[in-house]
């Protein structure tokens, strides 16, 4: 889920913020374990669940206990970076890796957790190494997966292709004829969420992918600016201007939410045929339209581009989330920490998360997919992850969290024609 624009399906919000302290649900509060004890900040929302059952199973044998602290997903974000180098900071904490983390590894407030694992392969093995490799900051690792996987997937309307005598786009050349086709019969052919610039976000990501490759913006992440001046992201910015002239989007997609549920209800009502979405959209159109997400809901991977340098295999999103240990842990708490992050990579957290709906990151989960809900769904997605030579997080998640404002801004006004593609390749480079 994500921080900045609460991706999640269902946040269940039910603890109450004080203005001056958290009320955790389950917990005695933020502050800080002591001796005996260490406190665990976790992201609440549907997938808690999770986290309170292990955090029992360890508390069941351990001698040094946990505090799980659930805090609502609109408060976590300031919440947990008000908290870090004060003394309420937790000791064990839920994040996106990447940029979420990377001014904590700076000021080093974070345990480096690649000793850990280079000493411990049968640990670092148990999880796919692009997931793996998408949390770490300047090539070293200080998060431990610990949810799901979550890939951007091309949706598609099955009932909606199959009466039109189109198939899912492989190519460039493909997506642009189902386009032209849907736009002849008065369907929009994608939906997007205009008022929430996120979503597009995602055509960005995938465009400059497939056209010049993940190094890219791996370059970008790491602080090389000139790489926004690269000619693949010159090509993408002129490629979303063509996919909007086009009408790919409609009319009036600026107006449509999507945390409202505004754009996945529009797509399961046949108001568009194609939803380039986090892979939670099945989950919220199963809960939402289960009837649409039973027989019309198909799933496709993003089509590759002319002249493309990029892997098709490659997939971008949020790889999963992190729980990352404070560099105050020590001795027999930074032991016990441990034992509890290890329990990421049992097969006995992969099928809790299969059993909750979502899709393990542990290497060797396939034995365990066929109890999925919608065993298709989940071996597809699965696959899609475990086969990607790369995993490249959202921008919004991989940059620093001062530039995701601008960011947001700049792709707004490129799908609102505010800017030219050329402009936005310029504001990208001032970032």
């Amino acid at each position: 889920m994500r921080i900045r624009t609460l991706r999640a399906l269902a946040a269940t919000a039910a603890c109450a913020v004080a203005t001056t302290a958290l009320a955790a649900c389950g917990s005695s509060g933020p502050n800080r374990g002591d001796g005996d004890s260490l406190s665990v900040w976790v992201y609440q929302d549907g997938s808690t669940v999770i986290q309170e059952e292990f955090v029992e199973k360890f508390n069941e044998t351990s001698d040094i206990k946990l505090d799980l602290v659930q805090i609502p997903g609109d408060n976590y974000t300031d919440r947990m970076r008000t908290a870090m180098g004060s003394p309420n900071a937790p000791d064990i904490f839920f994040n996106w890796g990447g940029g979420s983390i990377s001014d904590f590894v700076a000021e080093d407030m974070l345990i480096d957790l690649t000793p850990i694992l280079d000493e411990d392969a049968e640990f670092k093995d148990a999880f796919i190494p692009s997931i793996l490799d998408s949390g770490s900051v300047d090539g070293r690792y200080y998060g431990i997966p610990m949810r799901g996987v979550q890939p951007v997937i091309l949706f598609y309307n099955k009932t909606a292709f199959a009466e039109a005598g189109v198939e899912p786009p492989a190519t460039w050349d493909d997506l642009l004829h189902v386009i032209d086709v849907f736009i002849d019969r008065d369907t929009v052919p994608a939906v997007v969420a205009g008022a929430d610039p996120w979503t597009e976000l995602m055509w960005l990501e995938y465009l400059l992918d497939r056209r010049g490759g993940a190094e890219i913006f791996e370059r970008i992440r790491n602080g090389d600016a000139t790489g926004w001046e690269d000619p693949a992201v010159q090509w993408m910015a002129e490629a979303v201007k063509e996919l909007v002239d086009a009408g790919t989007f409609g009319n009036n997609f600026r107006s449509v939410n999507y945390t409202a549920d505004g754009a996945s209800t529009f797509f399961a009502q046949g108001g568009g045929v194609m939803h380039l979405m986090g892979s939670w959209e099945y989950a919220n159109q199963l809960s939402q339209q289960p009837e649409f997400a039973a027989e019309d809901l198909g799933f496709a991977t993003f089509p590759t581009v002319p002249d493309g340098t990029g892997d098709p295999r490659a997939v971008v999103g949020n790889p999963t989330n992190y729980w990352s240990v404070s560099s105050s842990v020590e001795g027999e708490r930074l032991d016990a920490a441990l034992e509890f992050l290890r329990m990421s990579a049992s097969d006995e957290y992969a099928q809790a998360l299969i059993d909750n709906g979502d899709i393990p990151t542990t290497s060797g989960a396939e034995s365990l997919l066929d109890s999925h809900a919608n065993p298709e769904f989940a071996r597809f997605q699965y696959d899609m992850v475990a086969e990607a030579p790369s995993f490249t997080l959202s921008w919004d998640q991989a940059l620093p969290a001062g530039d995701a404002p601008a960011l947001h801004d700049n792709i707004e006004k490129l799908f609102g024609g505010q800017i030219s593609p050329d402009a936005f390749v310029a504001a990208m480079r001032n970032l």
